[in-house]
């Protein structure tokens, strides 16, 4: 149930010269002036952030071994499910929240703190056994120290959403940024010095502490706490089942991990996991920062009426799927040569599992993108139910696709589902909220034509260049690239950014349009 009140105070802009106070016009133009704004700045501290995160994958890849990945992975699929649950929702609650967020703010900082520090108990005792059920007994200690990141998150959980509700996504992102620069060194440092997995844990405890002050220093929101039943009553009605469902989202994307772990042993993890790091590329540049911004967006859409959620949604999802479909085509086709140009030889193994995770990204980002619209609504209820039964279908699929062909059949156990349960029951709890998808369809024709001739193309230049695995990167992926945008962007359009860019020149450097040109344009 929404929690609706008086407008926040903290957010509000006046409006623009000549639009009425409140107007429709005025109030859909503030959101997506603070929406776009956050937005840049959140790609651009996620793509810092997500370009240092892949060299130090590359040097750790070269410093540990496949083991030490496989019991990286172990404790990571803890640590995301207790980084979701931690604070039972009250973040993405306090985002969401339609009153001042003063008079929320201590008891929200109560109920994260009080919930974070029981689950880590749960947590710390219950390690071993959750070790044992990954098939990975000696990842017990690195759990211990990973999960206890959301001690320190609890401490800094509602400052972070006060950033997110005010769109102040640059200073989030900075803060984020500042905690890599602590985690990368001291992760590498630990693993040349021969620490193995722990090298993953310590690093990212220090970036965790350095990222919570920025947060704190920014947020500017005194630091108290305090209980009021009231609305703890509110934050919980909407925060557990937003909770649930993106802790069943969660746990529905790592359970992969658990499963391959206990079925083939800790070696053959580390491939796995290799293949859904490289996977969640996009997802973690494109998606991390849509969905800073995309929960505050639609809840501020959602309070205004329906049919402004409704057109906010024709317009962004047809703008994401163009923007990732390229992408997950050159992953699909160029698995090999990318694996084997960028992690060496000795991780082959991860490239037959890449080509079907490629499937996975894409509704795995569509599915997210659906969980955020529901959560921006207060239909959070329907995220659980949605994930569960994505949760039938992906278990049993992943298990009986690791016993028939090893980590590749657990990739395409993970895409089948993902694509035939996930995706469908993402659209259907989308639309029994009120949001009209149908518009939408006419607007994919496009993207998905220019996705097929990209991937003939790719197969094409990739087959001419086999010699070489970088220029089957380059050359293959420049090709389809440059086939897809020829397909998808109209040719007006091209004119038009074509036209901005002449704009920009110095006069000196600008060529004169032929007259004969402009008279056929006309």
């Amino acid at each position: 149930m929404p929690m609706r009140d008086s407008q926040d105070a903290d957010s509000a802009e006046p409006p623009e010269p000549g639009e009425p106070a409140g107007g429709e016009a005025a109030h859909l133009r503030d959101i997506g002036r603070k929406a776009g704004r956050g937005l840049g700045w959140s790609l651009l501290g996620t793509l810092a952030t997500r370009a240092g995160s892949f060299l130090m994958g590359l040097v750790l890849a070269r410093l540990l071994s496949p083991g030490d990945f496989g019991i990286y992975a172990v404790a990571l699929a803890a640590t995301q499910f207790v980084m979701v649950v931690k604070d039972i929702g009250v973040m993405a609650a306090v985002v969401q929240w339609r009153g001042k967020l003063e008079d929320v703010a201590p008891t929200a900082t109560t109920l994260s703190m009080i919930s974070a520090v029981t689950l880590y108990g749960v947590f710390y005792v219950g390690a071993p056994y959750f070790s044992s059920l990954a098939g990975s007994e000696e990842a017990t200690p690195v759990v211990r120290i990973l999960t206890a990141v959301i001690l320190i998150e609890a401490v800094t959980a509602v400052r972070s959403a006060t950033l997110l509700r005010r769109f102040h996504v640059g200073k989030s992102a900075k803060a984020i940024l500042a905690g890599f620069l602590v985690n990368a060194p001291v992760a590498i440092a630990l693993a040349a010095g021969g620490a193995g997995p722990y090298s993953f844990a310590w690093g990212q405890v220090a970036g965790a502490v350095v990222t919570g002050v920025f947060m704190l220093a920014y947020a500017r929101l005194p630091w108290r706490l305090g209980f009021d039943r009231g609305v703890a009553r509110r934050l919980l009605w909407f925060g557990i089942p937003s909770a649930a469902g993106i802790a069943l989202e969660v746990v529905l994307l790592n359970v992969g991990y658990i499963i391959v772990g206990a079925i083939m042993g800790p070696d053959w993890l580390g491939f796995f996991l290799l293949a859904f790091n490289v996977s969640s590329w996009v997802p973690g540049l494109i998606g991390t920062a849509i969905r800073s911004v995309s929960i505050a967006g639609f809840s501020r859409l959602a309070e205004h009426d329906e049919q402004s959620l409704s057109l906010g949604v024709q317009k962004s999802v047809p703008m994401l799927i163009t923007a990732i479909l390229p992408l997950a085509v050159a992953m699909a086709v160029l698995a090999h040569p990318l694996i084997y140009f960028l992690y060496g030889e000795k991780w082959g193994q991860a490239a037959g599992v890449l080509r079907f995770l490629a499937v996975l990204m894409v509704v795995r980002m569509l599915t997210s993108f659906a969980l955020d619209i529901l959560n921006g609504q207060g239909a959070t209820r329907s995220t659980v139910w949605m994930n569960l039964g994505y949760g039938v279908a992906l278990i049993p699929a992943v298990i009986v696709g690791t016993h028939l062909d090893g980590i590749r059949g657990a990739a395409v156990g993970q895409a089948a589902a993902a694509l035939l349960v996930a995706l469908p029951l993402a659209m259907l709890a989308v639309q029994r909220t009120g949001v009209r998808l149908r518009p939408i369809l006419p607007q994919l024709v496009r993207p998905f034509a220019g996705a097929a001739v990209s991937f003939a193309v790719t197969m094409g230049l990739a087959a001419l260049t086999g010699g070489s695995q970088f220029l089957q990167l380059v050359v293959g992926g420049a090709g389809g690239l440059l086939v897809y945008v020829l397909i998808v962007v109209p040719l007006h359009q091209m004119r038009t950014v074509g036209g901005h860019m002449m704009e920009r020149l110095p006069a000196g450097h600008r060529q004169p349009v032929p007259v004969e040109a402009t008279a056929k344009e006309h």
